[in-house]
């Protein structure tokens, strides 16, 4: 059943202000995509403009984040959900947390493009951008999944995440132990931490995956 239909319910004031709160989720989820195909331009494509897009986009992020956690706190101590209300309140309250977390991840890997741009790139650009693609598609099924409300999700999302990791071990190894370096090390410095925060975000999408999963069945993975 997807979240919408999942909320509307009877129509009563604890669905409504519910539902409310799940669109801005979706919402919030939807520029936090966003974000991060923008931080994959700035990094691959050379598009810096992309990172003031990202800069603008957190501020709705962290928006976005403040209003749900306050509006989602005020059902709980003014509406008395029941156990399935409260299960869904509360999850939000923890998968907004990891969205805003991505949504920080995106704007750091902007200012990590902004500073790569002076230097020639690295010959493990490419490897590195499926590594960002293949997270990318785990936040977008994700997102998906919290839509349709995918009791499975977590363990689909996990074996995804599981590829990430994957590429994560590979780059470090060839970064971290690269022999031979001419001139300056802070590209070398830079994609690391690029890397890093890719593999966090796969993290992040993992969780919240995860918290559907909890939304569906009740059930902690």
């Amino acid at each position: 059943m997807a979240l919408s239909h999942q909320l509307i319910g009877e129509g009563t004031q604890l669905q409504r202000r519910t539902s409310k709160v799940a669109q801005d989720v979706l919402r919030m989820g939807a520029l936090v995509e966003d974000s991060f195909r923008y931080s994959h331009q700035a990094l691959f494509n050379g598009d810096l403009e992309a990172v003031s897009i990202i800069k603008a986009q957190d501020r709705e992020i962290d928006r976005y984040y403040r209003d749900i956690e306050m509006h989602c706190a005020s059902i709980l101590t003014l509406q008395a959900p029941v156990a399935q209300d409260l299960r869904i309140l509360s999850a939000f309250m923890q998968l907004v947390r990891d969205l805003e977390r991505i949504g920080d991840y995106a704007e750091d890997l902007g200012d990590i493009a902004l500073k790569l741009v002076l230097y020639p790139p690295h010959h493990c650009m490419p490897e590195l951008a499926i590594m960002s693609s293949q997270a990318q598609i785990m936040l977008a099924k994700t997102m998906v999944a919290l839509s349709e409300l995918d009791g499975e999700a977590g363990e689909k999302i996990k074996l995804l995440d599981d590829t990430v990791d994957n590429a994560y071990d590979r780059l470090y190894q060839k970064l971290a132990y690269q022999r031979d370096v001419k001139g300056i090390v802070e590209p070398i410095v830079l994609l690391t931490l690029a890397i890093r925060h890719l593999e966090r975000m796969a993290d992040h999408a993992t969780n919240i995956a995860q918290r559907v999963s909890y939304i569906v069945t009740g059930q902690r993975h």
